[in-house]
């Protein structure tokens, strides 16, 4: 371990010289390059730098202990720094886990109310809700890129970005089936329903190796039928687009303009191209799979929603709280800091 956080520190200096090179200072790209690459490691090495400074610590404490004047004092002392080690030992283990190379993106995540006709539909809408409070909790951005009200409130479907930091390192366990147990407002003798909404989440990559034919692609423009004003619905201006190998459908319809919904839709496109070839990769290796919290598959029943109990549960950590009302106000930390949790363990115990 020691040796590896060496190396990280050295890169860290390195970093630091080469942002001083006034070529380099010419350079935005190259610029941004190692800022990032410096804010990656930086956390690693303040928590290596304080790993060495309580371990000196402990040297120096074990010398005191054979002064009978300090013996007392020191034994309190070293006890103190040998626990302080053992936390940050771990919480350095923690750092050198291999993250996922997609943690710091934005996301694209999908909404579709599924079984349970209507009620579906309005709870996919509590979803939608749920995350853009969280997001909102967290700094982070919501652009619609594409919605279908159903007829009684909620969505059929919603396709919207979050932009912001570190969002897919957060976000990237919800995509599954999302169960809800509660008595629709239609409902007239007070029984419990159960109803399902999908979620998708696939990171944003732009610069990505994604072959895309012209040939491949279908394009349609239409007059936006959503929300955004007189304008949108005054032009042609909303964009699908269909991979035809595929079947893959992107609509955008956010933008006025014709030519950015369709920059918009080659950004998702790709996206979803780039995440349909990594699960084919995926599937290929069971290790990987079988390591991972849930398969990210929308038919995977990742979670319950029990409104009479107040209670949610995630399935794949068995893990519960009875604070769903919580929850649904943008309150998901204690369920996301519980998988990120389980996903580090696992990693480690696999390390091991």
């Amino acid at each position: 371990m020691i040796e590896r956080l060496e190396i990280i520190k050295k890169r860290y200096e390195e970093i630091d010289k080469e942002l001083l090179n006034p070529d380099i200072l010419k350079d935005f790209n190259k610029q941004k390059k190692l800022n990032q690459e410096k804010s990656n490691l930086e956390e690693t090495v303040l928590k290596y730098e304080e790993y060495t400074r309580t371990n000196n610590e402990i040297e120096g404490l074990k010398e005191l202990l054979s002064d009978p004047e300090m013996n007392e004092i020191a034994k309190l002392e070293l006890q103190f720094n040998e626990e302080q080690l053992d936390k940050i030992t771990h919480d350095l283990e923690i750092l050198l886990i291999p993250k996922d190379e997609h943690d710091g993106k934005d996301i694209i995540m999908e909404i579709r109310g599924a079984a349970g006709g209507d009620e579906a539909n309005i709870f996919a809408g509590d979803l939608f809700r749920m995350y853009s409070k969280y997001a909102d909790k967290n700094g982070w951005k919501i652009e619609v890129n594409h919605a279908i009200e159903g007829t009684s409130g909620g969505y059929s479907t919603v396709e919207f970005s979050i932009t912001g930091k570190n969002v897919y390192s957060k976000l990237k366990f919800e995509s599954g089936t999302h169960r809800v147990q509660r008595v629709p407002e239609t409902e007239t003798q007070g029984r419990v329903h159960t109803s399902t909404a999908t979620i998708l989440v696939i990171p944003e990559v732009e610069d990505v190796d994604v072959e895309l034919k012209q040939e491949d692609i279908r394009v349609d423009v239409y007059r936006s039928s959503g929300k955004g004003g007189q304008g949108v619905n005054t032009t042609d201006s909303a964009v699908r687009l269909t991979h035809i190998p595929t079947g893959i459908v992107v609509t955008c319809q956010n933008e006025r303009s014709q030519i950015k919904n369709k920059e918009r839709a080659m950004v998702v496109l790709k996206s979803k191209l780039y995440d349909l070839a990594a699960q084919e990769r995926e599937k290929e290796n069971a290790a990987e799979r079988k390591s991972k919290i849930g398969t990210g598959d929308r038919s995977e029943k990742i979670r319950t929603y029990n409104y009479p109990q107040n209670r949610i549960t995630d399935h794949r950590i068995n893990f519960s709280i009875m604070e769903l009302d919580r929850v649904m106000e943008g309150n998901l930390e204690p369920i996301i800091e519980a998988l990120i949790t389980e996903d580090q363990r696992r990693k480690l115990s696999r390390n091991e």
